[in-house]
């Protein structure tokens, strides 16, 4: 890797710790540079903007998280809600990326960002909207492979299980404990099962 695109990268990469941590609009430039240890001369040669450089976290950090750990997990030959609720194990319990304290990245942003940026709204939803159709794909193949019920809406058992997801994060980052995950995933497997 060249060494402009390696700046790029610990830019992008120790700025999205940054905002993970404290907010999207508590970090300043001065954060982002003090962190990354870059002028900002490199900075501006990189981005013209926090905003174009937030951007550009959600592309090329978010996303390929997204689809690392909230897709490709639904893409296994297996029951379709098995997985689902596997990934959704995994997301919660098992995933090192995502901490309780600082909940879900992409939802902190959504939360944060989408009401009065629109460049950031569209970014995010295309984001969600990945795993929506993943979900939602999944779904219907169940459907068609006699594994999930025939009369299941699959677009309202998608965003039902994001939002949920969403939900649970919040609940962990206000009691700064995974322990508040356990009872969801319980009642998810019980819905899901009624989804047979």
């Amino acid at each position: 890797m060249k060494k402009a695109e390696a700046t790029r990268q610990t830019i992008l990469h120790k700025a999205f710790e940054l905002i993970y941590t404290k907010g999207y609009q508590a970090t300043s430039l001065d954060d982002i540079l003090a962190t990354t240890q870059v002028t900002k001369g490199a900075f501006y040669y990189h981005f013209r903007n926090k905003d174009e450089m937030g951007l550009a976290i959600i592309e090329e950090v978010l996303k390929p998280a997204v689809k690392n750990n909230y897709i490709l997990p639904l893409q296994q030959p297996a029951n379709p809600l098995t997985l689902i609720y596997d990934m959704m194990r995994g997301l919660l319990i098992n995933n090192p990326f995502l901490k309780v304290e600082y909940g879900c990245p992409a939802a902190n942003l959504t939360q944060e960002m989408a009401p009065w940026n629109e460049a950031f709204s569209q970014a995010l939803g295309s984001l969600t909207g990945e795993w929506n159709n993943a979900l939602v794909r999944i779904l219907e193949k169940g459907k068609k492979d006699g594994l999930v019920n025939k009369k299941v809406n699959a677009r309202q058992v998608a965003l039902f299980v994001m939002s949920g997801y969403w939900g649970i994060r919040n609940f962990g980052k206000l009691a700064n404990s995974s322990a508040v995950y356990r009872p969801y995933l319980k009642e998810l497997k019980a819905y899901l099962e009624m989804l047979a």
